[in-house]
């Protein structure tokens, strides 16, 4: 680990990865510290996996500047980072008097958002571009270009590009303290070693309120994270969506939508539920059967019973709410982000541009990067290749031809990619989130085992040391029997 950096980042969620790419355009010295054993955070591995074009965001605010000026920059990164990311568009269905007039102030809102092409559509529009819709839908709005994305290789995909290009990411490594002499920022204590610097950028989302208050700052705010659970269904569910599906927003919350991933999942969710412990990672049945309820309104065929599973996310709930990017007033070199709830994921490449501008602004010397080099090629799937692509992968590298996930087709060759990548996975649920082996019907019942095997012979280490994510997350227990070897009695 280099002890020395320009440019501190703590947390590598969708933000804090966004800004490590965005500033290893420049010449200058930044490492990203995360307490956790992969890229990805909390919010940004366990979301609804959208793209919003900043429709419904309260206008004239920040988070309605970033959120439009990010979706204008997400075809070209996709394109650049190899991840996939699907513009289908959306469709917001009324199907009460009541709710249609809620519609007329969404449509207001979107033209002072900037976003121009929402359109009213009918209930016979609404119904042919999606059938399964309720039939009761009275009409709706239309947003052309809101769209989805895998955030899991968007975060990973964004910091191996940002490794390539200089940019050292610390993992499993909890901040402990952030040293402070005369006034300014001087080094960041963390679990593996202390950092000397002369900036941190606070991106650690439902934590930030403990980094502030470290730096002496953050005072005026708290972070209550605000549950959020999902259904994933089965690739196979009889009744799917081409396009999101979105309930009429309430002043609580944006409500339960519907949509297929760009892995071909339906995904419904999220709730809303304000807690105190920001390590509660439970879900619970009353919950999700508010999910199956408020989604069957909108989609009444949906099939719930083809779950294959159901997570939840924590989402970094300000108090006072709001976006809040700048610069510390007590401490120089403080810089924080706080206030990135539901949208982190849609506003993280205008965030990014956004912090190296007031960077800038501020006197700091960023000088450019000539050598960048924005592309980052992804691991190649087995599954999305024709015949004869895969004929000649597995002539390649003889390895594309061990699968070792049947149930997503996930081979040995690309575990092996994933494991020695820059920034590489080290943990079971690090594998999955790079090339899905897991991911499938039997979550990982099946290729688990295997997974194991094949991290801990790569990463030279006992099998037993392989964990699923967090430290004391061990997948293994112990010995229950001596293997036998040929030739024994």
């Amino acid at each position: 680990m280099n002890d020395r950096a320009d440019i501190v980042i703590i947390g590598a969620g969708a933000v804090g990865t966004a800004i490590a790419r965005e500033l290893s355009k420049y010449q200058v010295r930044v490492v990203v510290v995360d307490k956790r054993d992969d890229v990805g955070g909390d919010a940004s591995k366990s979301n609804s996996s959208i793209i919003c074009s900043g429709f419904d965001c309260t206008p004239g605010t920040l988070e309605s500047q970033l959120c439009v000026a990010s979706r204008a920059m997400f075809d070209r990164t996709a394109e650049e980072l190899d991840i996939p990311f699907r513009v289908c568009g959306a469709i917001m269905p009324a199907v009460t008097q009541e709710q249609m007039d809620i519609l007329v102030q969404i449509y207001r809102d979107a033209f002072e958002n900037h976003v121009y092409d929402v359109e009213y559509v009918s209930a016979g529009q609404i119904l042919q571009m999606e059938p399964e819709v309720s039939p009761h839908v009275l009409g709706g709005l239309y947003i052309p270009r809101d769209a989805v994305i895998d955030p899991f290789l968007l975060v990973v995909a964004e910091a191996e590009n940002a490794s390539a290009n200089g940019v050292e990411f610390l993992l499993d490594a909890a901040v402990t303290d952030i040293i402070t002499e005369n006034g300014r920022i001087h080094a960041v204590e963390t679990t593996k070693g202390t950092i000397r610097t002369e900036y941190v950028i606070n991106a650690a989302g439902l934590f930030c309120d403990e980094i502030a208050r470290m730096a002496g700052e953050g005072g005026d705010f708290v972070v209550k994270p605000r549950k959020g659970q999902f259904f994933i269904l089965d690739k196979n569910t009889v009744c799917k969506t081409s396009h999101i599906i979105y309930p009429i927003p309430t002043p609580e919350t944006r409500g339960k939508l519907l949509l297929q991933t760009v892995h071909g999942n339906m995904l419904l969710g999220p709730t809303a539920e304000d807690l105190e412990d920001k390590e509660d990672h439970g879900v619970t049945g009353n919950e999700l059967e508010g999910v199956e309820r408020d989604c069957r309104r909108l989609v009444p065929n949906i099939q719930v019973k083809d779950a294959i599973t159901q997570y939840c996310g924590l989402r970094p709930n300000r108090i006072p709410a709001g976006y809040h990017i700048g610069f510390g007033e007590k401490t120089k070199g403080y810089f924080g982000i706080s206030g990135v709830r539901s949208t982190g994921v849609s506003t993280s490449l205008g965030i990014a541009k956004y912090v190296v501008r007031m960077f800038q602004d501020a006197g700091a010397v960023l000088e450019r990067n000539y050598d960048f080099n924005p592309r980052r090629k992804g691991i190649e799937r087995f599954s999305d290749a024709s015949d004869e692509r895969r004929a000649q992968l597995i002539a390649e590298n003889p390895l594309y031809g061990r699968v070792v996930c049947r149930c997503e087709t996930v081979t040995e060759a690309e575990i092996l990619q994933a494991i020695h990548r820059p920034v590489g996975a080290r943990t079971v649920d690090a594998v999955k989130r790079r090339v899905r082996a897991g991911t499938g019907r039997c979550q990982g019942g099946f290729c688990g085992p295997k997974v194991i095997e094949i991290l801990a012979r790569e990463l030279n280490i006992p099998a037993a040391e392989i964990r699923k994510n967090l430290d004391g997350s061990y997948m293994l227990t112990g010995q229950i029997r001596e293997e036998k070897r040929c030739g024994d009695a």
